[in-house]
């Protein structure tokens, strides 16, 4: 019992030290798009900055899940991103809604889902999601 008690513990161990190390790699890169792009940006810059997003989101074992079962594209992304931009282009601590909402399971699960819906209801519920 005490044996299997243990190994409990250990696999326990490895999984919070995964996911701690993938949270603190999302928050970098997050906050490093944050650093480099927050604010209206002209056409190039924008293309780079999505090109990281949709680069990353592929790149990364959660996301590319969501990405695949909703069978996102670059253009999924850059019109959400335009969506997002209208009514969320402001910065709050760490937190940005037009790139940080492509960084989570859930707000980017969620904007791919409705990416028809109105940008103001989309940034909204990223919103509450972030506590902004």
């Amino acid at each position: 019992m005490t044996i299997f008690l243990s190994s409990c513990f250990v696999a326990l161990c490895f999984v919070f030290v995964f996911e701690m190390h993938h949270s603190m790699r999302r928050s970098a890169k997050m906050n490093e798009l944050i650093q480099r792009y927050s604010g209206t940006l002209p056409a190039p810059r924008r293309t780079e900055l999505l090109a990281d997003i949709y680069a990353y989101c592929m790149a990364d074992f959660k996301l590319r899940r969501v990405m695949k079962k909703n069978h996102a594209t670059a253009e999924d992304l850059e019109e959400l991103y335009r969506k997002l931009m209208i009514w969320g282009d402001f910065r709050k601590g760490r937190r940005y809604v037009p790139i940080s909402s492509f960084f989570y399971v859930y707000t980017l699960g969620y904007l791919l889902r409705h990416k028809d819906e109105d940008g103001k209801k989309l940034t909204m519920k990223c919103m509450n999601f972030f506590h902004i």
